[in-house]
């Protein structure tokens, strides 16, 4: 057969490789974390009012009686601590309250006059309760015909010993050293500082609330829905009504919750309750109204001739440093909520010894505590948003008349102190937060603040709780030693939280890698506040402390 061509039977081809998946790639979008950045800022945005601004007369002289009404429960608690105990009566513990109020007048128009000038309303300090509670335990009663002779011997004590106390905030004031300390200050110092000034405080807060709870707690929610709620709701039917709610909603609840408060006394809800409850929930239990004089001037010596100890007058100057300390950290918030500038060394200064002659005018018109910045009024600037140097001042006014007057201002002083005690709650809570936002001008990512930051919160909080805590059950501070004066010092320094954290803060950051660590410290935003040096000092400080009228031909500029 023969052969027939056929075809080439076709090239094999492979088969083609397989596709491999192409990586997805990942969605083009904002960088992590972009969305909760916020830059910071040097002064608060929803301030309506800062340092030299002024509202309305009206409304600054609703704002200014509000200021008083709020550093009146403070008043009105520290009496009722140390007078009993010093052997006072209700006629006493009212007349002390007086002396209080018109000395808080005094003091709080020098310091907006000629010391720091910021907003700030000076008030007895809690941190002379342990060396004035160790003055009395230190008189016998058994000396004396009746307690009223005790208290009164009690009180001319402790007059010598807060005038000779006195004098070391003049000095570390005049001397310019207290200036030279804060300029050494960073956000890093001033972030615990100003947070355990608020948090440091909250014995003040729910603890006294829950004294009275029916009474305290709807003042604490009603505080928070008429002010913070209400005024979104009615937004819609006019602006003034937001900002009527927004600033003077306080006075409308303290009305409300005072007036039902009355209405549980007279129908007879506390008949057959503890004397305790009663005193904290009563309306008529203050005994001030029936105790108090119509007319009254607080006068010098007017307990008497002043008692000069040397133990007394060494244990009254921890009380008085510690009031340095405070004041300080207060001073801080103050600026921040007002839209002033971080206070300057030598403004601080000039603060501290001002305060010193403070106390010593204390002293002789016979106060038996020293006077620091009032924290209460601090966080009351936040939630009015009015920072006006103007109202404060005018507030003075309502402290002295009512320190004369003193029906009508054991009126209002007869308010039940759960009702403060709620208020307070909040306005801790604020200032406490204004502390925080310290933390922006420096580096927050960085180790070494969070642990100088984490050290000084809590130990500034948990010291003071364990002096605290000591004092209770057994009655006097850990510090026991032969020197009673030595004792005073240690047990009220130990016990005050911003004091605590201001020396522990300063410490570490100037110590622990100070060096080379500047910007993360925050140094390069808050240096040139803390200066007045020319070239280097910020020009906006004499915006908000420099004096009303030119006093630099008479006084030495390194005291101004």
């Amino acid at each position: 057969m023969g052969e027939t061509n056929q075809p080439p039977p076709p090239p094999v081809v492979a088969p083609p490789p397989m596709a491999m998946p192409m990586p997805m790639q990942p969605m083009m979008g904002p960088p992590v974390g972009a969305g909760a950045i916020h830059p910071p800022h040097e002064q608060f945005h929803h301030l309506a009012y800062c340092v030299h601004s002024n509202p309305s007369w009206i409304q600054v002289a609703a704002l200014a009686f509000l200021h008083y009404l709020v550093m009146l429960g403070s008043t009105v608690m520290l009496a009722s601590a140390i007078v009993p105990a010093m052997g006072g009566n209700a006629g006493d513990k009212a007349r002390v309250i007086q002396t209080f109020l018109f000395m808080s007048g005094i003091n709080t128009l020098l310091q907006t006059l000629i010391g720091t000038r910021l907003p700030t309303i000076m008030n007895a300090s809690f941190a002379f309760v342990v060396p004035v509670l160790s003055i009395a335990r230190e008189i016998d009663s058994n000396d004396f015909a009746n307690n009223h002779q005790r208290f009164v011997h009690t009180m001319r004590t402790t007059q010598g010993a807060l005038i000779v106390a006195s004098i070391l905030n003049m000095i570390l004031g005049f001397s310019t050293a207290w200036g030279a300390y804060a300029k050494k200050f960073s956000p890093v110092i001033m972030t615990p500082v100003v947070c355990v000034v608020g948090l440091g405080l909250f014995e003040l807060g729910f603890p006294q609330v829950g004294k009275c709870v029916e009474i305290g707690l709807p003042m604490l929610i009603l505080a928070v829905v008429v002010q913070q709620y209400v005024p979104h709701y009615f937004s819609y039917i006019h602006e003034r009504t937001t900002f009527l709610f927004e600033r003077y909603s306080l006075l409308l609840c303290i009305g409300i919750v005072w007036a039902f408060a009355a209405i549980l006394t007279a129908a007879g809800a506390y008949n057959h309750v503890s004397l305790k409850t009663q005193q904290h929930c009563r309306t008529d239990r203050s005994y001030l109204m029936s105790s108090a004089p119509w007319i009254k001037i607080p006068y010098p010596f007017q307990w008497g001739t002043p008692i000069f100890t040397a133990g007394h007058s060494f244990g009254m100057m921890g009380a008085v440093l510690v009031s340095a300390f405070e004041s300080t950290g207060a001073h801080f918030a103050t600026a921040r909520l007002a839209g002033a500038t971080p206070p300057p060394g030598h403004v601080l200064s000039r603060s501290v010894g001002l305060q010193g002659i403070g106390m010593f005018l204390e002293g002789i018109f016979g106060a038996p505590a020293g006077s620091s910045v009032s924290v209460e009024n601090i966080g009351l600037l936040g939630l009015t948003k009015v920072g006006s140097r103007r109202v404060i001042q005018i507030s003075t006014g309502f402290m002295i008349f009512f320190s004369i007057f003193g029906k009508f201002g054991a009126f209002f002083a007869s308010i039940p102190l759960p009702i403060f005690a709620a208020i307070y709650c909040i306005l801790f809570g604020i200032v406490a937060a204004v502390g925080v936002s310290f933390m922006q001008f420096a580096n927050k990512n960085s180790m070494r603040n969070i642990y100088i930051i984490g050290l000084s919160l809590f130990l500034g909080i948990s010291v003071p709780q364990y002096f605290s805590e000591y004092t209770s059950s057994a009655g006097r501070g850990p510090a026991r030693t032969n020197a009673g004066w030595f004792n005073d010092i240690i047990n009220t320094v130990f016990a005050s939280g911003p004091t605590v954290a201001l020396i522990v803060a300063s410490v570490l950051d100037n110590t622990l890698e100070a060096r080379g660590y500047e910007s993360d410290r925050g140094l390069s935003w808050f240096t040139p506040f803390l200066h007045r040096r020319k070239g280097y000092s910020d020009p906006r400080n004499e915006e908000f402390y420099s004096y009303p009228i030119r006093v630099h031909d008479f006084i030495p500029s390194r005291f101004l």
